[in-house]
């Protein structure tokens, strides 16, 4: 499990504007509305809890098929 990462990207006109990475734990914006906003997403610690439970829920549950 400790090679498994989930990553949850938001694009918009097909830039990545943030990003959840399990291994990071956070948010991360790469444009200036995406830094703005994974500021305020990091602030709300269920939803960080939530993200790092779909690395275990989604990604451990579909590991068998790859």
């Amino acid at each position: 499990l400790k090679d498994i990462q989930y990553i949850k990207s938001y694009c918009y006109n097909k830039l990545e504007f943030i990003r959840f990475d399990s291994n990071v734990g956070r948010y991360v914006g790469y444009t200036e509305l995406g830094v703005k906003n994974a500021e305020q997403w990091n602030k709300d610690t269920s939803d960080i809890a939530a993200m790092k439970a779909q690395r275990e829920t989604y990604c451990q549950y579909n590991i068998d098929i790859w």
